[in-house]
């Protein structure tokens, strides 16, 4: 579970930065693509599958090898202000909001500092490579580089995140791009999923019966069976009295 939250902060970090490529270019990554996702922290290494279209992504994330089904998965609907978790093996999902129409934004994120370093070839493409820094009013930040295609896809990350309380750096890169149609289904929380609960951020399981609740069940059921007594005895008596009565009628 701690490894898990591990990776989803490390997306929701990437995806934060990701945000800059917008601020670089001011313009929408128009293109369809497809890609394999390697990130890497000091403490883990995750492998994830890729899809994007214009105001939307997801990210199919696995624990080890790509292959069978993800561990868990990531819509990202920049569109409508909004991140899904899917789960898929327990078949429910979580919502988590995010500034509507700003594409990767924490909060109040901003970008403090941003430059051109020069021109790099990342598997076979050609990539503008810059230096970008954020900021927020929290004391977070985000700092590195990103190398950026034509396109204004963001193929490679290495970057820093800062906070009061941790500092972590973690390194991106796509492999395998493919630029090509996406199917929209894949940007839509799939039919049959369940929404989890998470007031405060935290999952609220279905409320359970307490042991004073087990207590009360329990009474009740024996003051069910106390009256069931009772009437049993009841009709005893009733019985007893007509038999009495009976008898002293035939004498």
């Amino acid at each position: 579970m701690n490894r898990l939250r591990g990776i989803l902060f490390a997306v929701v970090f990437a995806v934060a930065f990701a945000g800059a490529v917008w601020a670089l270019d001011t313009q929408e990554v128009k293109v369809e693509y497809s890609a394999d996702d390697y990130i890497e922290t000091e403490k883990m290494k995750m492998h994830s599958k890729v899809f994007h279209a214009p105001g939307k992504e997801r990210k199919e994330m696995y624990m080890g090898e790509t292959g069978g089904e993800p561990n868990s998965i990531m819509i990202i609907r920049w569109d409508k202000g909004v991140i899904w978790t899917l789960m898929p093996q327990m078949g429910m999902y979580t919502e988590g909001s995010m500034g509507a129409g700003e594409q990767g934004s924490e909060g109040d994120m901003k970008i403090t500092e941003q430059s051109v370093v020069g021109e790099e070839v990342i598997e076979g493409r050609k990539t503008t490579k810059s230096k970008v820094i954020m900021k927020d009013s929290k004391g977070r930040a985000f700092g590195g580089f990103m190398w950026v295609t034509k396109e204004g896809i963001q193929v490679k990350m290495d970057a820093i995140f800062k906070s009061e309380k941790e500092k972590m750096r973690m390194k991106m890169e796509l492999k395998d791009l493919k630029i090509e149609k996406q199917d929209p289904a894949l940007f839509e929380i799939p039919a049959g999923y369940t929404k989890m609960g998470m007031p405060g951020g935290a999952f609220t399981p279905p409320p359970q019966k307490t042991g004073k609740e087990t207590m009360t069940k329990a009474k009740d059921d024996d003051d069910d069976d106390d009256d069931e007594d009772e009437d049993e005895t009841r009709d005893s008596r009733k019985s007893r009295s007509l038999n009495k009565l009976k008898g002293l009628i035939g004498r």
